[in-house]
């Protein structure tokens, strides 16, 4: 199997508070919007990321009961702490909830915060000066020290 991913695909409880919180919070357009079943957003270049009413993620996997969100975090790199701080108001506007304001981070030297989605998807919001994402979507990583 080659090294990629092109489809994360989320359990969600609410799909219309999920719809504010990814369009009017983040401000992102959707890919597919299936109204009571799931909505697609491009997330990356080949990746997609799907929020799938949860009654019918677990009929479609077979489970017993919806799945929750656990252990998982997606991350959302920016351009400065200013902007992880405009992103985390924007989001918590929307629905989110602040977990972890903006702050210093205690590994790597990143300034982050975390919010939950209004289905408890976790992001981290963050600046790491040293860490790009080039405009293919390619990451490079450095230490500190590199900077």
């Amino acid at each position: 199997m080659d090294q990629s991913v092109h489809f994360i695909t989320i359990a969600t409880a609410n799909l219309d508070a999920a719809r504010e919180f990814y369009n009017r919070g983040a401000g992102w357009m959707p890919l597919l919007d299936v109204p009571g079943e799931i909505l697609f957003y491009q997330v990356a270049p080949g990746t997609v990321l799907g929020l799938f009413d949860a009654d019918k993620f677990a009929q479609d996997a077979g489970l017993p009961a919806p799945a929750e969100v656990s252990g998982v975090t997606l991350a959302h790199n920016v351009g400065s702490r200013a902007e992880v701080e405009h992103v985390v108001a924007r989001l918590a506007e929307h629905g989110g909830t602040v977990l972890k304001e903006p702050q210093e981070g205690a590994f790597g030297g990143v300034f982050h915060a975390l919010v939950a989605d209004p289905n408890g998807a976790i992001w981290e919001i963050a600046h790491n000066p040293v860490w790009r994402v080039d405009d293919d979507g390619r990451v490079s990583f450095a230490s500190p020290d590199d900077a």
